[in-house]
C-alpha cells in the first residue's frame, strides 16, 4: 500500500520520531513522509511511533492508497526530497 504520514510532535521528541519514520518511509518534508509499505511493516511502525509520542500532545495523520498511481501529487516550489531517481 502507498501511504503519507504527517505528524506534529513535540520539540523534544521530534528528533527521535524522524529518525524512526525514515526508517520505513522517504522523508518529503518538514514532519511528511510518503512510500510504499507492507501492512505489517506499517504496523511495526505505528508501534514504535507511538511508544515515542505523547497521545495527549502529539498526533499522527495517515493517508492510505491501494497504490501511488492514484495519487495525483502537484508539487509547487522546491521539492524537498526528490524520490523518483531511486534505482
Amino acid at each position: 500500500m502507498y501511504v503519507i504520514l504527517v505528524y506534529d510532535i513535540g520539540e523534544k521528541r521530534v528528533g527521535r520520531m524522524l529518525k524512526h519514520c525514515r526508517k520505513y518511509l522517504n522523508w518529503i518534508q518538514n514532519s511528511v513522509f510518503e512510500g510504499d509499505i507492507t501492512e505489517v511493516k506499517l504496523k511495526e511502525m505505528l508501534l514504535g511511533a507511538k511508544k515515542i509520542m505523547d497521545e495527549e500532545h502529539d498526533s499522527i495523520i495517515l493517508f492510505k492508497s491501494r497504490d501511488a498511481k492514484w495519487l495525483d501529487k502537484q508539487i509547487i516550489g522546491r521539492e524537498m526530497m526528490n524520490i523518483d531517481n531511486f534505482l
